[in-house]
């Protein structure tokens, strides 16, 4: 897949532990925890003014001390003089180009920087793109770089108040939509061998995640382990019942009568969810 992503003077990575990279630097954001949330902020809004008062309730809620504003300032500062030393930009360019002040509140600006959430959502997006249109080599490949670029769970060393927590929410869900996106390609590839053990930690990890169960479902049933296929559909109905108080969906009892009257490892009712 060609990379059009820009040439950037410096890369921001949010999916893990903040860090800053650049040909001047490449290590983790080592600044007080506010000050991180403050860059985050920022970060997941770039190109946006971020009024004070929406930064303010980030950092304190609804009770912010007198100094608010003060402090608020000086880790503004504090951050221009960390992308000062890793741009290579002098303060006062920094001030005007890229972390500007807008009114009442502070813009980020993206020309000069890359941003790791936004690389992902794009890959994502154009490995999903080749799949539909039937190059599932070209997918497979694109969904496996955005999904290379997470080092961890997001916003993982920031703490977050309600606007970021959602953010990170957000972030997450689109990475496990694009891990089940991409263990369906792999499936349908006939790779189902190849995501089993990927899968049976995925449903570990979301144990009344659906979708996964039936991806394991599937791949178990077509490397000819219908058993096993049957196993994780008879725990999750079990947990469902115990925990929650209901039944699996129509699209898992429908998978299992599938498996359960299927002739062959490679049955064609399996290939499809």
């Amino acid at each position: 897949m060609s990379d059009t992503r820009k040439s950037v003077r410096a890369k921001l990575g949010l999916l893990g532990p903040l860090r800053l990279t650049s040909n001047e630097l490449d290590e983790p954001v080592s600044v007080a925890p506010k000050i991180r949330t403050v860059l985050a902020m920022l970060c997941m809004h770039p190109d946006q003014v971020v009024p004070v008062s929406v930064l303010t309730r980030e950092l304190w809620s609804e009770q912010p001390p007198v100094t608010a504003l003060r402090t608020l300032q000086t880790y503004i500062l504090n951050i221009r003089k960390l992308l000062s030393k890793a741009t290579g930009l002098k303060p006062a360019d920094i001030t005007d180009q890229i972390l500007v002040t807008q009114g009442s509140g502070y813009s980020l600006r993206n020309s000069d920087l890359r941003l790791d959430w936004l690389d992902f959502l794009q890959l994502a997006d154009h490995g999903r793109a080749s799949l539909r249109a039937g190059d599932s080599h070209t997918g497979i490949r694109g969904l496996e770089e955005a999904l290379g670029m997470w080092r961890g769970s997001g916003l993982s060393d920031v703490p977050t108040g309600m606007v970021l927590e959602g953010r990170r929410l957000m972030l997450e869900e689109r990475r496990l939509d694009t891990i089940e996106a991409l263990i369906d390609a792999r499936i349908e590839a006939g790779l189902h061998q190849q995501v089993t053990a990927e899968l049976a930690s995925l449903t570990s990890e979301h144990p009344f995640h659906e979708g996964l169960h039936a991806q394991y479902m599937r791949a178990l049933a077509l490397s000819g382990r219908r058993a096993g296929a049957l196993e994780v559909f008879a725990r999750l109905r079990s947990r469902l019942i115990e925990e929650i108080g209901i039944e699996p969906g129509y699209p898992l009892h429908q998978l299992q009568h599938k498996i359960l009257n299927s002739h062959t490892a490679t049955d064609a009712s399996l290939s499809g969810s």
